[in-house]
């Protein structure tokens, strides 16, 4: 069994083989001045500008919370290019800043804190016996209370969940020094709550469960319909952020997004061998996910994969500089007029002639779907990949699925050459 954090040897050897002019953009990212970034980095704002006040507020209310800190580190960048990474990575005492993660979101799940405002909770027992009464030092007994905490873990473990772990507003896992494997059992559920930052799991292996009791909070459990079997289900919640997990095998979505779910980013993480990846939308009934903005950035869609990388519905997608190297069926799909702003990306086509089309419009005739405002911008097409827009190119539908700046999509592997699990090791960077 490959648990989601492996990597394949090809893609090893891809990163290794990057261009020359890979090579020549970084070296200019980490030796140029200060001033010529500065530079490059105003330029690229300018060419990305939304015309809506609140995000460009916001957006620059973010870039001077994580230039703040950077030079709170004592550094301007890590030189990887990855703003998330770059923000926190190059911090030799990560262990005793774990907080500071917080102020790295990008995205439309940007201002997602966690816990950042609460205390410390270790989790020192992998068990799960009781859905109902956890035990204290388990994860569940962390993720229901109804104060923020930031999580994390005693030594390595595997967490085979009776039924799905219920969490509760205002939480972080952050399992940065350890293995952590959520595998062969039920997964995560967030459902009606906000601030939620999940970091550094190995989820894998999920299955169905349910018609049960489970606890959601300290005062209140109630009668669970069967799950099912998502590695991560986001139901009617905002502000949450999901960055460098592995992700596989599970028995139906990788994660998921439905019922009114907004302020999402997905971000660093590693997907393989699995078939319906990511469905962003209840259903084209389902009105409801027309507030729905999700930044999806710097993901590796990896060995394995047949679709839904994301299947989106109704809301407004922003696609930004992933590296989409296997796919089976297609990479992108939607229905029901979602707006999807394909950034940056790398596309590498499967070798079946007829699977070559990155997008999919989902039973829905060609007269109905060219009006849906689908755009390839700045994109790489390999091995005759290819994207199929549609609209005319509202700007201010566009507006609304821009979150951050595109970097070049020639620096795709390099941004992405980490994504999934990281390998944290005390006293050095990370």
């Amino acid at each position: 069994m490959l648990f989601a954090g492996a990597r394949s040897v090809t893609h090893r050897n891809e990163i290794q083989q990057s261009s020359v002019e890979d090579t020549m953009r970084l070296q200019s990212l980490q030796h140029g001045t200060m001033a010529d970034r500065s530079k490059e980095e105003a330029e690229a704002r300018n060419e990305h500008a939304v015309q809506d006040p609140e995000m460009i507020a916001s957006m620059v209310d973010m870039s001077i919370r994580n230039n703040t800190e950077r030079r709170k580190l004592g550094f301007f960048s890590c030189g990887t290019g990855n703003p998330i990474d770059d923000c926190w990575r190059c911090d030799s005492d990560w262990q005793r800043h774990r907080k500071r993660l917080a102020d790295c979101a990008i995205g439309f799940g940007r201002n997602a804190v966690g816990g950042r405002d609460g205390k410390f909770y270790v989790v020192t027992d992998p068990s799960d016996d009781d859905p109902v009464d956890p035990k204290p030092g388990t994860l569940r007994y962390a993720v229901i209370q109804d104060r923020p905490l930031w999580i994390v873990f005693k030594r390595d473990m595997v967490i085979t969940l009776k039924q799905e772990l219920i969490m509760n507003s205002f939480k972080t896992i952050d399992a940065r020094g350890a293995n952590v494997h959520i595998a062969n059992g039920a997964c995560i559920t967030i459902q009606f709550i906000s601030n939620v930052i999940i970091h550094g799991l190995h989820i894998h292996d999920c299955k169905p469960t349910g018609n049960t009791m489970v606890r959601s909070s300290p005062t209140h459990y109630g009668w669970r319909t069967m799950a099912d079997g998502d590695g991560i289900s986001i139901f009617g919640s905002s502000h949450i952020w999901i960055d460098h997990n592995s992700l596989s095998n599970c028995a139906d979505g990788l994660i998921d997004a439905i019922m009114g779910s907004t302020a999402i980013t997905i971000s660093n993480n590693y997907f393989t061998h699995h078939n319906e990846v990511m469905l962003l939308g209840h259903s084209d009934s389902y009105t409801q996910d027309k507030i729905m903005q999700v930044t999806i950035a710097y993901n590796h869609f990896g060995e394995g994969l047949i679709q839904r990388m994301p299947r989106c519905r109704h809301g407004y997608f922003h696609v930004v500089n992933n590296d989409y190297t296997h796919w089976e069926m297609y990479a992108i799909g939607g229905s029901a007029e979602p707006t999807i702003n394909s950034q940056g990306n790398r596309y590498l086509a499967p070798a079946d002639p007829y699977a070559k089309e990155v997008t999919k419009r989902v039973l829905t005739e060609d007269s109905v779907w060219k009006h849906w405002n689908w755009r390839s911008d700045g994109d790489l097409m390999l091995d005759g990949a290819f994207f199929t827009p549609s609209g005319a190119g509202a700007e201010a539908s566009y507006a609304k699925a821009s979150s951050l700046g595109a970097k070049p999509s020639t620096l795709v592997a390099s941004l992405t050459s980490d994504a999934g699990v990281l390998n944290c090791h005390r006293g050095s960077p990370c």
